[in-house]
């Protein structure tokens, strides 16, 4: 005879037998959404290498977070004592100087990695439905990202995070109406100083928590709306895709090894390929350098920038590089994603590569004489690609003709 006594204990024997692990998942159902969500959800088959820079991006995030956290605790943000704490981590406090160096070249190199994957969602159109969401918040993270780095880069306070600084100030300040006050909220005082220094240093340490909530948000619009393949075809059947273990945490994990060898050699063998010598002496508000640029991944950005004749019309043009790329999914209305089965819109897509690098070319090079004609080519290029040829190309342009599904594309219907 079973009594209720003998019911409960044949209750906790089973939990018992059943382990810790579900008898929490029952109640906080953990463990059975990360199967869910990270070990048995499926992906596209054909994904290539391209894809391996979204595990790429989340590493090298979380190595900034961990070392940024680190850095903050000595880094003193005023103007006398800025450069001064920099020096004092690199030479002074034990590890110091590796932890600066990782977090110098995970800034640089993830804005490369964000670049690329950029870059792929452009050829492969991956902004298109149902993936607009997943679009827009990517380019969000990278406005984001943009930021936090242009802060990070003013908090040295060596010459060029100093003078940049007060470049871009300038160009704010040439905003109408407006601009006056906007340049007040950003140095908070006549000059670059203390309050400056202290605001973007609050600044750089808040957007790096919020691009993580981004990020989580990124993620959460991939499972919702799935990702996207190089054919831009939906999976039809079960054949089309693959689980995300084993088959892609093993392809992301060679794609990290190698990103960490280059990653390495970069930070040991040519660390000044991406630094600023001059960054490397205090900030001297009496003593103009030569050559005022930015690093090299906003430098597209500021050949535009200098290309156009006023300081609020070259920031109008820079700003709008980035605005256009949130409208793209309703310039871009061919049904056809990607850029393999559209010749007119591939060959364009170069072109607009080209003309990055030349704008990037050109603000290296201050958009002084030929470099002027060079930038203002391209900057027309690049703003002609997304309203002009892309909204054509998708009325006009002829395709060529999609697989049956992604298995009889690979030969394995």
């Amino acid at each position: 005879m079973t009594t209720p006594e003998n019911m409960g204990n044949h209750s906790a024997d089973a939990a018992e037998t059943e382990g810790l692990a579900a008898w929490i998942d029952r109640r906080l159902p953990v463990v059975s959404a990360f199967r869910s969500e990270y070990v048995d959800f499926r992906l596209p088959r054909n994904l290539n290498w391209l894809w391996n820079f979204g595990a790429i991006l989340t590493a090298v995030l979380l190595l900034m977070l961990a070392t940024g956290i680190f850095l903050a605790m000595n880094y003193t943000p005023t103007n006398a004592g800025a450069f001064l704490s920099v020096e004092a981590i690199d030479r002074q406090l034990s590890g110091g100087w590796l932890l600066r160096a990782m977090h110098m070249t995970g800034a640089n190199l993830f804005l490369a990695a964000l670049y690329i994957h950029l870059f792929r969602g452009l050829y492969y159109g991956s902004y298109k439905a149902p993936r607009e969401i997943l679009w827009l918040t990517g380019l969000l993270l990278l406005v984001m990202v943009m930021a936090t780095a242009f802060a990070g880069y003013m908090l040295p306070w060596g010459q060029m995070s100093y003078w940049g600084a007060d470049v871009i100030t300038k160009a704010v300040g040439a905003v109408p109406l407006i601009g006056t006050a906007l340049e007040h909220v950003m140095t908070g005082s006549d000059h670059l100083g203390d309050v400056f220094l202290h605001r973007f240093f609050v600044l750089h340490f808040l957007m790096a928590f919020l691009v993580v909530a981004v990020v989580g948000l990124h993620v959460v619009a991939i499972h919702v709306s799935g990702s996207n393949n190089p054919l831009g075809i939906e999976p039809k059947t079960k054949k089309d895709t693959l689980t995300f273990h084993p088959y892609y945490t093993t392809k992301d994990l060679v794609g990290l090894i190698i990103f960490a060898l280059i990653f390495s050699l970069l930070m040991f063998f040519w660390p000044n390929l991406l630094a600023e010598p001059s960054n490397y002496t205090p900030a001297d508000p009496m003593h103009t350098p030569a050559d005022i640029e930015p690093e090299w991944y906003f430098l597209p950005f500021y050949g535009l920038l200098q290309s156009v004749p006023s300081k609020f019309g070259g920031l109008v043009a820079a700003a709008g590089s980035i605005a256009v790329l949130f409208f793209l999914p309703w310039l871009d209305r061919s049904p056809i994603r990607s850029a393999r089965f559209r010749p007119v819109c591939r060959a364009g897509l170069f072109g607009l590569v080209i003309a990055f690098v030349l704008l990037a070319l050109g603000g290296k090079h201050h958009a002084e004489g030929v470099w002027m004609l060079i930038a203002r080519l391209a900057g027309l290029y690049y703003f002609g690609y997304f309203l002009v040829l892309l909204p054509l190309a998708s009325r006009r342009e002829k395709t060529r003709p999609l697989p049956a599904s992604i298995s009889a594309a690979q030969g394995d219907a």
